[in-house]
């Protein structure tokens, strides 16, 4: 298989998202503190305002009151449950090796079938991303399948994981895939690993469509930074093998 060029690997962007635009953990886990310093660079442009609100005789008004709230509070149910999809908790940190800068580790891709046992890669396993090439794995026309991911995040937030796929058949180009995976705090001790289930997806069927594909594909971020690039094969099989 010719390999795939870059210009099938591109990722959309994420709307609104600038790259090196992005929050450490401790100032995601910040956002909606009350505050209490009207002299930091957060506060200071409402300063005024500020100074208003704390002023008894405003802060006793039901609008002073209202005001206040909205300034100040810290326990917003819809910011906690947005810090929570992308997993900054009060957990422990993993301990993590200061000599791996890799901020996005993939330890496993597997494939998922109703009725069946995942086929599951384990990429610790030294040689694992050579066999995807060199050892295809077949599916069953017109199967349903999804595939999911188990990674870890280490260091800072990841922002906009997504996962390419193109897929070729003698040198032709037949799909061309992206899933978002989204963001993500680094890993705790409450939550070890992560793990992405894929949309389901559905195996071509027919005479035409049985044979051998060659695939590449990659993770990337919004950063543009590639977590992962592999090279892979299956086979569109009569039945299962």
């Amino acid at each position: 298989m010719a390999s795939a060029g870059e210009e099938d690997l591109v990722a959309s962007k994420t709307d609104g998202f600038k790259v090196g635009e992005k929050k450490t953990v401790e100032e995601y886990a910040k956002l909606g503190e009350p505050f209490h310093d009207c002299t930091s660079s957060v506060v200071r442009p409402l300063q005024k305002e500020w100074t208003m609100l704390c002023d008894p005789q405003v802060a006793s008004t039901w609008i002073g009151q209202l005001l206040l709230t909205l300034f100040t509070h810290q326990n917003d149910e819809s910011l906690n449950r947005w810090k929570a999809s992308l997993g900054i908790s009060n957990s422990p940190p993993l301990p993590v090796d200061p000599k791996d800068t890799r901020r996005c580790v993939i330890h496993s891709l597997a494939l998922e079938v109703p009725g069946r046992s995942d086929m599951t890669i384990d990429l610790s396993v030294p040689g694992a991303l050579e066999s995807l090439k060199s050892k295809p794995f077949s599916i069953k026309e017109g199967a349903k399948f999804r595939m999911k991911a188990s990674f870890k995040v280490q260091h800072d937030v990841l922002s906009g994981l997504k996962y390419l796929q193109v897929v070729k058949r003698k040198g032709i180009r037949v799909s061309k895939d992206e899933e978002m995976l989204g963001s993500y705090a680094p890993n705790t001790q409450e939550k070890p690993i992560y793990e992405k289930k894929f949309a389901e997806d559905e195996a071509p069927s027919g005479m035409m469509a049985r044979g051998h594909y060659e695939a590449v594909s990659k993770f990337v971020d919004d950063d543009d930074h590639t977590h992962l690039k592999f090279e892979w094969s299956f086979d569109i099989a009569k039945d299962w093998k």
